[in-house]
Formats: structure tokens, C-alpha cells, sequence
């Protein structure tokens, strides 16, 4: 096995606290780790855990934070400028600690005394979504408006670099163990409104989600359902000729034996082999699929272990020490090196054969309720060992697992699980989507129409919508005949509405892209709630429907029935002051600072973007994700006087590692509105990587600009091209290299 992201990370981290910010008796320690963030522990040993656990991996904050500390009447009293907190040094009590949130103009709420709960947590996200039909209950986040959030980290395992384990060569680098003692552990938050900064002081106490392979931000065509391997290959096709783009190909259950698993063995969930019957040459297969521009997912159910008909076995078996002549299954044991080791080689065959990724469908705790000799759930270890051993090779690591608890962010993307199709659960996954940034989980593969029921065109409609603001837009549905997802097959004008969207992810690619960049870098949700870009703001707690999508869109999708033959919604939506905000569909402008009450026919939902802002697209391409940006758009509705706003493109291979070496390009566009001139900057190409484009054209698209215009690029007389859609003018710029600047200018 080959070391990898994750690996490096754990290397390079930074477990111990900083001596000067740690406070210390013989049971107790304080670390100050910043202003804001404090980590309490408790030990009846007197031994304190200075390793990386499962949520933390950075408790050195690289700076010593400011504060005081005085002893007064029995009590320790640590002031800091954001914090004030009393300890009486005995066992953690309600009445010995406590900690006060300053700058929290609600002083009922904002004092926090040991084993308290929040009660106005802005919430996070909850590991899966299976079977339920609505709201459910969510676990908190960092953010609250009480000020302050804790995360007890008692109960997380460590994790320590480990070459051999039980005298076994360990093919993972790193190993799981539960804590030598036991002790209280936890962190308290207090960013009281601070918002940003507090999910970003995460990210370094937790690690940063690191960045995904691009195509699993495009479309993904997935159905619980037995194609052979002809029909799978006639329907991408269909795809193609239809003008519905897709990414990634899932291929579920079925493209391994089921049916025909001897009794004797248990049940065929499981499996590893491919069958034969519907994909008679499953190497071709994939090779198509490859040919096609698609990516190759298999569902994989893991419980039973490798049992005696699959084609590993006789190998697996040998490795784990077990006579293959037995016909003893090799038990699915996350703590015997031997198999995981031989368990990897096997996904490491089928990945030579054309497999891109896995998808992790299991989290039961089946044989045994924890992972042995720790006290530890059996999906955030397996979390950790398919992330980490997909991003070998120097890839990019892809899991795609159901959420894990804290840490998880690490191992991105996310399935939400099998939900029941109805408005309910679509109005609940929206607020899902948007909190879960409130606890790291950035990136969402939602069963998008649901996978259960979910039999009204409309619904299916307005769901595709929210996957255009999802980090995937991923169709699923369970073996039903009447829940296949092929849009043409759900009425004229919902394949119309669902066609449009799907060119619209692949037009929003660039912007999407570098937007998830942004993730990884300023360690900001894509999916925003209202309130972290505006937290002094009544109204961004009022509308949870809407949210932010990267810094320049605002979505509101449609979540209840429309009226009439146009099925026109109706919804409020809450446009935040300081800009004008430009319907994405009509172009219409509203003013910024108002609530506003939109109606929105099928083929469209209340989606708006920010004026003045340069918005980076690109033209519609079947392969969004992986056909090089040789054109690119930049779309510019009008900005108020004095706007001056900059948008970074970023650009790298899309599939490697390189960009942890610097190896990525990043294009600086700007927009500024002063004395009646717009001017327009697409900065020269800074960075280079793997592939990248030399030269490429341009579209500048300016909506709400007149025809009668004058408009220069580079100091020449520009054409300009009419666009009725726009409402305004299109300037075409030809082919050229991308280390010159351009420099459009609008009188």
C-alpha cells in the first residue's frame, strides 16, 4: 500500500497543545487553544491524551492566544478577550465551571455551566436519511446563537502511525486504538456570532476537507435496478443523444452474484464476483464506460466477509490463514492487518479492471456491535480505511459512505441513504444540506427524487432543481418499475425543466469548482446558511429554505405543490442588504434589504446571484468536469455605483494530488461600477498545472446592457453581439493566450 493524503496529514499534524496555553492540576487540564476555543478534560488517572483522536488532529493553533489567569476565592478564572470562565478544580460540575460568552447581546443564553445543552443550536447533520419521510432530528453543530457549542471528544478513539500491528505488517500506515484511560475530553466553542470563524477554528482542530475529484461534482446516473451489461450501455447512450450529461456511472448491487449465493454461504447482499450473466465481459464494460467520458462506481455491502464462491476467496483465505479446501468464509475483521490488507488487493484487481471508486453501502454493525478491541462504530473506521486507501497512487481520495460522525469531513463525499420520495423529506434534505456545513459536512450525494415512492412529475422536477445546488447531482431510486429517473419518461415539461438544469450544472461548472476550491481553502461550507455570511441579520434565521451556494448565488428551491398548468409556486425569499440581486432565470433585478415574493413556474425556482460580481461559466459540454475550459464565460449582471468585487477562478487536473504541491492556476476577474464607466479585468493565468489550456477564447455576457453601448476590449472598439435572454449584449473575444490581460470597458 502506498501512503496518502490523509497519511501525510497525520504526519505533519500538530496534537500537542502549546505549553503556554496548557493549565494543569493533578485531574484536570485547560488548553486555551485560541480565544474563542477551549478544551476541558478531567482524568481520575491524572493521564491526559496528547494523540490525534478521530475529530482532532491540530490542537496547536500556531500563535499563543491572549489571555489571563487569577486564582479569587477557591476558583481558577482564565479571562480571555472573548471568554470568561471559573473552575473550582474539582471533578467537572455544573456548579465548579462554567463559562461566560462575551460580546452576546442575549445574556440569558450565553453563560454556559458544565453538562449544559444548547438550546438555540444552529444544528448539523445526522449519519443517514434511510427510510425517513420527513424532518428527524439532527445532531448539533458549532454554531449557535447562544453563543457558544461544545463537542465531547470523550468517547473518540486514536489514531497513531502504526507500520506493524500485533506483530502483523499493518498496509495502512495508520491504526485505531481506543484511549489508554478514561477521561472527560471536550471543547467549547464561544465565537458567540463569529460565525466563520468558528467553523474555520474547526477546521483546524479537525483537519481540513480536502478536495474532490471534479467528477464527482458533475451528474451521476444511478438506479437500484438489474441491467445487463447492453442495456446499461444502450441507456448511457440514450443519454448522450438525449443532451443530458453525466459523470459518474453508479452501477448498484446487482453487478455482483445475488440470486445465485448457495444458502450455505447466507445472503447476497454481499458480494465481490462479478455476475456473469448480466455482464458477461465486465472488463469491456468498463472500458465503454471509460470511452464514453464516464467514471465507475460499484455498490459494495461488506458484512459477510469473503465466502467460499467468490473468485478471491482461495487468496483471501490463504492470507488470513484459513486452508481454502475448508470452505470457511474469511471474516470481514477490520483489526487483522492480514485481511484488510488482502480485502484491499481484491478492490485493487477490479480497480486494474476499470473500477473508479466504491460505494460504501453499509453501516450496520453486524457480527459484532463495535470494532474489536475498540469502542468504536464500525463505519467511521471504514470511513477512514476506503478514503484513505483510495487516495493511493497519488489520486485524490473518493469515498462515498454515509456520515460518520465528527472527523468524517475528511472523508468526503457523503451518501445521505435511502429517504422516501415526498415534499416533506425534499423541504427537510434542503435544511439538512445547509446545517450540516454547520458540523464540516461540506459534500452531499442525495438520492435526488428519493428513493422510496416519489411518483409526481413535479416533485422529481423540483428536486432535480435542488440537485443544481447540491456538491453532486446524483438521480436514485429503488427497484421499482415505476421510479425510473429517465426524465423522458416523467411528461414533456418536466423533462423540458430537468433538461435545462442539467446543462446549467455543466454551464456552472467553473464557478462550482472553484467554489468547492474555496472549501478546502477558507474552510467555508459550500452550501451556506444564511446567517454565517450575515449573522447580526433577524431575517437569515427566519428563512432556512434559502442558503448560499459559494459566495455569489443565492438558491431557494421550491419545496410545496405549484398551481395551475404551469405549477407556479409561490415562495418569500429574503435578499440580504448592500447589493442587488438578479433573478438567474429572467434577469430580473430586485433591490438587496427587502423580502420579496416570487413566483416560479415549472421550469424554473427562485435562484438569484449578486450584482457586480464576475461569475466564471463555460459553454455546454456533455463531459463537464473533464473537458478543458478552452472558452470561458464571464457573466456580470450590473453592480451599484462604487462596486468593486473580485472573483477567483481556480483551475487544476481535477484528479491528482498535484494541487497540494502548488501545482493549480487561478485567474483573478473583477468588476468595478464608478462615475457611469463599468471596466471589466480578466487578470493574466497565475500557476500552472498538468494539462492546462495555453490559450482560450473568451465571452464576456453584460445582461442589462444596452445595445447602443460603447464597449472596448484592450483599448479597441469591441463588438457586441445582442442577446434577448440576457436582455443584453454578449462581447466575443478570440482565442487567445491566457497570460495576457484582458480589460473590457462599458460606457
Amino acid at each position: 500500500m502506498t501512503s496518502n493524503v490523509f497519511i501525510d496529514y497525520v504526519r505533519n499534524a500538530r496534537p500537542c497543545m502549546r505549553d503556554a496555553t496548557v493549565l494543569q492540576g493533578k485531574h484536570w487540564r485547560i488548553g486555551i487553544l485560541t480565544e474563542s476555543l477551549i478544551r476541558l478534560e478531567w482524568s481520575d488517572s491524572g493521564e491526559f491524551e496528547d494523540r490525534l483522536t478521530q475529530m482532532a488532529v491540530n490542537r496547536d493553533f500556531g500563535a499563543d492566544p491572549e489571555f489571563t489567569v487569577t486564582h479569587r476565592n477557591g476558583l481558577l478564572i482564565v479571562d480571555t478577550p472573548a471568554l470568561y470562565l471559573t473552575y473550582d478544580g474539582k471533578p467537572f460540575s455544573k456548579e465548579g465551571l462554567s463559562i461566560v460568552v462575551k460580546g452576546v447581546s442575549d445574556t440569558q443564553f450565553n453563560t454556559w455551566h458544565y453538562g449544559d445543552a444548547p438550546l438555540h443550536n444552529l444544528k448539523g447533520t445526522a449519519r443517514t436519511l434511510d427510510e425517513a419521510d420527513g424532518e428527524i432530528a439532527l445532531d448539533d453543530g458549532v454554531l449557535s446563537r447562544d453563543g457558544w457549542a461544545v463537542i465531547d471528544d470523550s468517547g473518540s478513539n486514536v489514531i497513531v502511525e502504526a507500520d506493524e500491528v500485533d506483530g502483523k505488517t499493518n498496509p495502512l500506515g495508520t491504526w485505531v486504538r481506543p484511549r489508554d484511560h478514561a477521561e472527560t475530553d471536550i471543547y467549547f466553542f464561544g465565537y458567540g456570532r463569529r460565525y466563520i470563524e468558528a467553523v474555520q477554528d474547526f477546521y483546524t482542530l479537525a483537519g481540513p476537507t480536502p478536495l474532490l475529484p471534479r467528477y464527482a461534482l458533475g451528474n451521476w446516473w444511478s438506479r437500484y435496478y438489474r441491467y445487463t451489461q447492453t442495456e446499461y450501455l444502450e441507456l448511457m447512450d440514450r443519454f448522450k443523444n438525449e443532451g443530458i450529461p453525466f459523470t459518474t456511472s453508479v452501477i448498484d448491487m446487482d453487478w455482483h452474484r445475488v440470486d445465485d449465493v448457495n444458502p450455505k454461504y447466507g445472503s447476497g447482499w454481499t458480494g465481490y464476483s462479478w455476475n456473469s450473466q448480466l455482464f458477461p465481459d465486465h472488463c469491456a464494460f468498463l472500458r465503454s464506460l471509460h470511452e464514453r467520458g464516464l467514471k465507475a462506481t460499484l455498490n459494495v455491502h461488506p458484512r459477510d466477509g469473503i465466502r467460499a464462491y467468490e473468485d478471491d476467496y482461495e487468496t483471501v483465505a490463504k492470507r488470513v490463514g484459513i486452508d481454502p479446501t475448508t470452505g470457511e468464509a474469511a471474516e470481514f475483521d477490520l483489526t487483522n492487518p492480514d485481511f484488510v490488507d488482502a480485502y484491499l488487493d481484491m478492490h485493487h484487481r477490479m480497480e486494474d479492471e476499470g473500477v473508479d471508486f466504491w460505494w460504501l453501502d453499509w453501516q450496520q454493525d453486524y457480527l459484532y456491535p463495535l470494532v474489536r478491541g475498540t469502542n468504536m462504530k464500525h463505519l467511521p473506521w471504514m470511513n477512514h480505511i476506503y478514503y484513505n486507501y483510495s487516495s493511493g497512487n497519488h489520486l485524490r481520495g473518493a469515498g462515498f459512505s454515509r456520515w460518520a460522525g465528527w472527523g468524517d469531513h475528511r472523508h468526503p463525499i457523503q451518501f445521505s441513504g435511502d429517504a422516501v420520495g415526498n415534499w416533506d423529506l425534499l423541504r427537510f434534505e434542503v435544511d439538512l444540506t445547509t446545517t450540516s456545513g454547520n458540523a464540516g459536512c461540506f459534500f452531499w450525494a442525495h438520492d435526488l427524487g428519493g428513493f422510496y415512492d416519489g411518483t409526481d412529475p413535479e416533485l422529481y422536477t423540483r428536486w432535480t432543481q435542488f440537485g443544481l445546488l447540491n456538491s453532486s447531482l446524483r438521480i436514485h431510486s429503488v427497484y421499482d418499475e415505476k421510479l425510473d429517473r429517465r426524465p423522458w419518461l416523467w411528461g414533456v415539461e418536466a423533462e423540458k425543466a430537468m433538461h435545462r438544469i442539467y446543462h446549467l450544472r455543466s454551464q456552472l461548472m467553473p464557478y462550482i469548482y472553484s467554489s468547492v476550491r474555496q472549501c478546502h481553502t477558507d474552510m467555508l461550507p459550500l452550501n451556506r446558511g444564511m446567517y454565517i455570511e450575515y449573522p447580526d441579520e433577524e431575517k437569515a434565521y427566519q428563512y432556512p429554505g434559502q442558503f448560499l451556494f459559494g459566495d455569489l448565488l443565492l438558491g431557494a428551491p421550491i419545496t410545496a405543490k405549484g398551481e395551475g398548468e404551469k405549477k407556479i409556486a409561490t415562495q418569500e425569499v429574503w435578499l440580504p442588504g448592500g447589493t442587488d440581486w438578479y433573478n438567474f432565470f429572467t434577469g430580473e433585478r430586485q433591490e438587496g434589504g427587502q423580502v420579496i415574493k416570487t413566483k416560479s413556474p415549472l421550469e424554473q425556482f427562485p435562484l438569484f446571484i449578486k450584482g457586480g460580481c464576475p461569475l466564471p461559466m463555460q459553454p455546454y459540454t456533455e463531459r463537464m468536469c473533464s473537458t478543458p475550459l478552452t472558452e470561458l464565460i464571464v457573466r456580470c449582471y450590473p453592480g451599484k455605483e462604487g462596486a468593486n468585487n473580485t472573483y477567483i477562478l481556480y483551475e487544476d487536473d481535477g484528479l491528482t494530488q498535484d494541487y497540494l504541491q502548488g501545482k493549480y492556476a487561478t485567474t483573478r476577474l473583477n468588476y468595478q461600477k464608478s462615475g457611469g464607466q463599468t471596466i471589466i479585468t480578466v487578470s493574466p493565468v497565475e500557476g500552472t498545472y498538468e494539462g492546462q489550456p495555453r490559450k482560450r477564447a473568451y465571452r464576456i455576457e453584460l445582461p442589462g446592457i444596452p445595445v447602443q453601448a460603447r464597449v472596448s476590449v484592450n483599448g479597441k472598439k469591441a463588438r457586441t453581439t445582442p442577446n434577448q435572454e440576457l436582455n443584453g449584449v454578449i462581447v466575443p473575444i478570440k482565442v487567445m493566450d491566457i497570460h495576457k490581460p484582458i480589460v473590457i470597458k462599458i460606457q
